[in-house]
């Protein structure tokens, strides 16, 4: 990831060919080490090709990926007694009557408008 980001760093910087020694130079100035293999993969896949039409495609990419909970999963209660499911059913009352009051700006002393 950090090669990634040495390498658009210099292409927003206006190098829009940066070289392995350039993204060098970037991670050696914050103190990152840089490996030379990812370095050489990066550039081979992105030599020739526009910055914006590869974030571009990114994009769309990330677009099909869920991003998302379908439904969280909630734990069924064990066969062990009748009264057990009552207890959560009243803890969930009781936090649902206990709210919490809102700070409101005219404790301050002052209004935005005034």
């Amino acid at each position: 990831m950090k090669v990634i980001a040495a390498y658009l760093l210099a292409v927003l910087g206006g190098n829009l060919s940066p070289s392995a020694a350039d993204l060098k130079d970037i991670l050696g100035s914050v103190g990152a080490e840089a490996d030379d293999d990812r370095i050489e993969l990066l550039l081979s896949q992105v030599k020739g090709k526009d910055i914006t039409e590869l974030i571009a495609s990114g994009r769309e990419k990330l677009a099909s990926v869920p991003s998302g909970g379908g439904g969280a999963a909630v734990a069924a209660p064990t066969s062990g007694g009748g009264g057990g499911s009552a207890a959560p059913a009243a803890e969930a009352k009781k936090e649902e009557k206990v709210e919490e009051k809102e700070e409101s700006d005219d404790d301050m002393g002052f209004s935005l408008f005034d």
